[in-house]
């Protein structure tokens, strides 16, 4: 059986292929102004990649904020279940997700079956999220890729006091005007992420494995300053990105 998970994100739309239970290949694009047409160019894409028909696919799963806008799919899932399926699949140890995307910030409890004990949730502030991590880096005229590499070169990480993505943003202006490293401004504004995502995980109840998904995962300042802020490993797979769309193709072969 051929399945497709599908994850239409405020930033970026992925998608995933199972066969199986073997995960055939992924695709990840920039969602844009209208995720009606990402998922169906994401789909497309990852069909060439794979070169598996359309009709080989038979049930297809989407998630993410615009996964109501995906036509094809056979259900709309909720991204935290999505995610738990993913990782599960990924690692059947894991029993704790943290999962940090473009607008939200989730920490996830796993019973040892893979089914969400308990979540956390924010959405209703861009801190904590990739999006914050945009505004910072613009601020800063440094590439968000570079992020991660400055942060772990600093010696004496910055003090961002505010939880606010416009007041964070006039401090660190502020910072820089004061003549501070560029990599000791980063690595304070991973720790202020690390502060918070980390408290919204403590409420809920942290259980070893750890796993971080969801495109901040690629920022390795910000995996360290959580590891540091947690006191424990955290594991990133190398589809830490597409780990919500793994998830929606588990889920479809059980529909």
């Amino acid at each position: 059986m051929i399945t497709v998970g599908m994850d239409i994100g405020s930033i970026t739309t992925k998608a995933a292929m199972m066969r199986d239970g073997v995960l055939l290949g992924t695709k990840v694009i920039f969602t844009g102004y209208n995720a009606e047409s990402a998922g169906s160019k994401v789909f497309t894409e990852l069909l060439d990649e794979t070169g598996i028909a359309a009709s080989s696919i038979q049930k297809i799963v989407s998630t993410g904020y615009g996964r109501n806008s995906v036509k094809m799919a056979d259900s709309a899932i909720t991204e935290i279940t999505c995610h738990a399926a993913g990782a599960f699949f990924l690692n059947p140890r894991v029993r704790f997700i943290i999962d940090i995307g473009g607008q939200d910030s989730k920490a996830i409890l796993l019973d040892d079956s893979g089914k969400v004990r308990d979540f956390a949730m924010n959405d209703k502030c861009a801190a904590g999220t990739g999006r914050f991590l945009e505004v910072m880096a613009r601020a800063m005229e440094v590439d968000l890729d570079e992020f991660g590499d400055l942060s772990l070169r600093s010696s004496a990480p910055s003090t961002i006091s505010s939880l606010c993505t416009v007041f964070a943003e006039s401090e660190v202006i502020s910072l820089i005007s004061k003549g501070e490293t560029r990599e000791n401004i980063i690595a304070g504004i991973h720790e202020s992420i690390a502060a918070r995502v980390a408290a919204m995980a403590v409420r809920i109840g942290i259980l070893r494995p750890v796993m971080m998904t969801g495109g901040v995962a690629k920022n390795r300042g910000v995996v360290s300053a959580l590891e540091k802020k947690l006191g424990m490993p955290i594991e990133v797979t190398h589809t830490a990105q597409e780990n919500g769309a793994i998830g929606a193709a588990v889920i479809a072969a059980t529909l």
